[in-house]
């Protein structure tokens, strides 16, 4: 029966094209053939779309049912090459009409599609990652050609403050500091040219402060943990009046030199439980090797720490 109705089909197309003017013929465009030899090379098409197939409302013989017809384009359209042809036996079992075969069967299943790669996801900040955002490195906002105005750049203008700081003997001078209301991040940067407020002069780390000076020098070390992070003992000088003693020397250890050309100072305060007459017997006006028991007895602490060019 396949055969009759689609011999009836050419037959009835070729009537109508007889009775057509040539003139009508030739003023008919030419339809792109789908089996054009320049789409010939093409081993894994896309899906056609599924109008592209169907016979339209002009194409359709009016002596046939309409499930029973095929479009002229279609009978020259190949399949897609991952469908393989049906053969007469498929055909019968399929139950879809023929006409869909090209539009409905589903191509043949290839390798999935790789999973979308999840966005990055920044990874938590190690701790060395968040001991480095408070490190004084003689260098970037802390160089020696630093000024007010990069170090508000580093740290937001709303971090940065200028005002007067305390200075030995009870004067006062002015400096920008940073995290001025944190205890834990607060930090002094004094100037050579306060004016213009420009070339670091002196950085200053005390109080309760968590940064970090080069070498590794932080408040709240003691004397062994200085000597091992100098490599060696150093000199210090006696406790003052108000139970400080100050570095005097790293006599040649690693904390003598400090990449980007800066100069380090600790001040060391005596443990608070300590009587007045150890100190006194460790005078401001001598100096002490670090290694020295009477030192040591005193239990003395990192209190303050200078970074300066």
């Amino acid at each position: 029966m396949r055969g009759t109705w689609i011999g009836a089909a050419v037959v009835a197309s070729l009537s109508v094209l007889a009775a057509a003017p040539a003139a009508a013929q030739q003023s008919q465009p030419a339809q792109p053939s789908v089996a054009d030899p320049g789409q010939s090379d093409q081993t894994t098409p896309s899906k056609p779309a599924r109008h592209s197939h169907r016979a339209t409302t002009r194409d359709l013989q009016p002596d046939l049912d309409t499930d029973d017809q095929l479009a002229p384009s279609q009978m020259k359209q190949p399949l897609p090459a991952a469908v393989a042809e049906p053969s007469g036996g498929a055909a019968a079992k399929q139950s879809h009409p023929v006409q869909h075969a090209a539009v409905d069967a589903p191509q043949a299943p290839t390798a999935p599609p790789a999973p979308p790669k999840k966005p990055a996801v920044a990874a938590a900040p190690s701790a060395a990652a968040a001991m480095a955002a408070h490190v004084v490195a003689c260098s970037g906002a802390f160089s020696k050609e630093s000024s007010h105005l990069r170090l508000a750049m580093t740290f937001d203008s709303k971090n940065i403050a200028f005002a007067d700081v305390d200075a030995s003997n009870g004067t006062k001078v002015p400096a920008s500091v940073v995290f001025p209301s944190d205890p834990k991040r607060r930090l002094e940067v004094w100037w050579s040219n306060a004016a213009e407020r420009r070339d670091t002069y002196l950085i200053v780390i005390n109080g309760k402060s968590t940064w970090t000076a080069p070498g590794g020098m932080k408040l709240g070390l003691t004397i062994p943990q200085l000597e091992k992070l100098n490599h060696k003992p150093f000199k210090l000088k006696g406790f003052d009046k108000d139970g400080v003693a100050t570095v005097s020397d790293w006599d040649g250890g690693a904390l003598a030199t400090i990449p980007g050309g800066c100069k380090s100072g600790l001040s060391l305060h005596a443990d608070p439980k300590v009587s007045a007459d150890v100190l006194s017997q460790l005078s401001a006006d001598k100096d002490f090797s670090s290694s020295d028991d009477a030192i040591r007895a005193a239990k003395p602490t990192v209190s303050e720490i200078l970074i300066g060019y």
